[in-house]
């Protein structure tokens, strides 16, 4: 097994999921990784686990360093399992080990686990020396659980920020520069990724991330490398964090989505409608249908869009069930500045558009216009459609 270092005395000894699809709701098409580092001095010190399911496979590459019955420290940057699944396994070895966390941290694990390991609970600004190399710890609250932190590795000015900066990307390659390497690969793959995951699991919390990323400026911190949980190792950081600070800022591509489900194709030929005028005002356009596009890819595309048009059939006065789903998960990742406005079709009585409307209300979002037609849409309904889209595309244009 190939030893594979971030740089000296710190090496990844993580596991590759390359068969994951699911990530409790989130579509992993291309898998996943579950990073941890070891990191090897006077000291050592493993920061993070792997899924249960992969312990042997961290073992495995801890073993070609050291025995790992010599790790001193096992930081954990967060509770949630697919980080700190294999610590149960690890503390069965490592028995003198101490386990770094945050107070949430310790509370969490030992909830989860039952464990009586030896707990070390650190703040912003707790320092530990394990030789020539230094352990900075940062508490990264609420992203995105209240338990998480940051350890930044001082002397490498590498930062090992758990789920920040993570994508969920199972590849034979550990940093970000080397999947370009190859003649032919999408070079935007990681990036995708990296967007798809912000959007899916970091968009509600762009304040937090924000306030954090200023308070790293403040405390001086050089970053020369970000090591995610997940995914590739940045070893150009700049990319990700001109990109987070963006995305946390709300800004967006003059882009415009159109999402709707259909039952008699009333809707769809709506939104095909809605989505030519909005192509003919010059913006870039899309358009997804809700039971045929997976949600976390959409989401992903809600990200990087300016505007957001939702359609809807009535049933049972109310909206279609796929896109009351929808819009549930949507509004629980509160996006930021977005325009809105809605469509929807109905037989003998409407409700779908007026459920659609109050669903992004109590999201705080209020949509531009809306349209509703009885039946098929006639040349009349079909050119308010039209206007629409030009409406909310020449807005987006405008900027």
């Amino acid at each position: 097994m190939t030893k594979i270092e971030l740089t000296a005395g710190v090496y990844w000894v993580g596991a590759i999921d390359w068969n994951l699809r699911d990530f409790h709701g989130y579509t992993t098409l291309r898998g996943a990784t579950y990073n941890a580092y070891l990191i090897v001095d006077e000291k050592i010190a493993l920061v993070d686990t792997v899924k249960h399911d992969f312990s042997g496979e961290m073992l495995n590459r801890i073993r070609e360093i050291i025995d790992p019955e010599k790790i001193d420290y096992v930081v954990s940057n967060h509770v949630e399992m697919d980080h700190s699944g294999s610590l149960p396994a690890i503390m069965k070895i490592a028995t003198k080990a101490q386990v770094i966390c945050t107070e949430k941290g310790k509370e969490g694990l030992i909830r989860h686990f039952r464990g009586t390991w030896d707990f070390r609970t650190v703040k912003t600004g707790d320092e530990l020396k394990i030789g020539k190399k230094t352990l900075f710890f940062i508490n990264a609250s609420m992203l995105h659980w209240p338990d998480n932190m940051f350890t930044y590795l001082k002397e490498d000015k590498i930062l090992l920020s758990n789920d920040g900066f993570g994508q969920h990307l199972a590849s034979s390659f550990r940093f970000d520069e080397d999947v370009c390497s190859l003649a032919g690969y999408d070079c935007d793959t990681v990036m995708e990724e990296a967007a798809k995951y912000y959007a899916n699991i970091l968009m509600p919390f762009g304040g937090i991330i924000l306030k954090k990323i200023e308070e790293i400026r403040k405390l001086g911190i050089e970053i020369k490398m970000i090591a995610p949980s997940h995914g590739m190792i940045w070893t150009n950081p700049i990319k990700i964090i001109e990109a987070y600070l963006k995305w946390a800022k709300g800004e967006s591509k003059p882009k415009v989505l159109v999402i709707y489900d259909t039952m008699w194709n009333s809707t769809q030929t709506m939104a095909k409608e809605i989505l030519k005028g909005a192509s003919d005002s010059g913006v870039e356009v899309s358009l997804f249908h809700l039971r045929k596009t997976d949600w976390s890819e959409i989401i992903k595309e809600v990200l990087e869009s300016k505007a957001v048009l939702i359609g809807s059939p009535t049933l049972n006065n109310g909206m279609f069930p796929t896109v009351g789903g929808f819009l549930t998960y949507l509004m629980g990742l509160r996006p930021r500045n977005k325009l809105w406005a809605t469509f929807g079709s109905y037989g003998w009585a409407g409700g779908a558009v007026k459920a659609v409307n109050e669903k992004l209300k109590s999201g705080g979002y209020e949509p531009v216009e809306s349209i509703e037609v009885n039946f098929r849409p006639d040349e009349n309904d079909l050119g308010k459609c039209y206007a629409l889209g030009q409406k909310i595309g020449s807005i987006v244009k405008a900027g």
